[in-house]
């Protein structure tokens, strides 16, 4: 019979590996902030989400800041919040880093579901949307790296 030399570790201690491992791999990868509940329907702020994806930092939240449309103001605390995620998490300074919208998405979230009086005793159904907005901060300096790994 051979003995096995590996040793079972408990639950908790597998926990914590695995949650040490994922905050280091958070050091070099993406920053995501997600904002939950807004009270806009999604297709307004996909409207509003399309004209920073893709950009740089600094030009999205210009555009955030003079855009007149509902979801801005909201989307433009989400992006610096995202911002202030990035310096948290990466010991590189965020001028260095040059960040830019990587992704942006929104996806529905509850319906309130209220009726409102209508002609002749009936009831027409009101559908009061939310949604969700997930963002994903890219640094342009770490993936030049990475290509100029890959190309040597």
């Amino acid at each position: 019979m051979e003995a096995t030399t590996t040793k079972k570790l408990k639950g908790s201690v597998v926990k914590r590996q695995k949650r040490d491992a994922k905050k280091e791999a958070a050091k070099t990868g993406p920053v995501v902030a997600k904002l939950k509940n807004v009270p806009s329907s999604p297709r307004k702020m996909r409207l509003v989400t399309d004209l920073i994806k893709g950009q740089r930092v600094n030009q999205a939240l210009n555009i955030l800041k003079f855009e007149a449309k509902i979801g801005a103001e909201k989307l433009e605390k989400l992006l610096l919040s995202a911002i202030a995620n990035w310096g948290n998490t990466h010991e590189t300074k965020i001028e260095d880093a040059d960040l830019y919208v990587k992704e942006i998405w929104v996806d529905g979230g509850r319906q309130l579901k209220r009726m409102r009086p209508a002609p002749q005793g009936r009831g027409h159904r009101i559908r009061k949307r939310s949604n969700h907005v997930t963002l994903v901060l890219g640094s342009l300096a770490n993936e030049n790296k990475v290509q100029t790994a890959e190309t040597k």
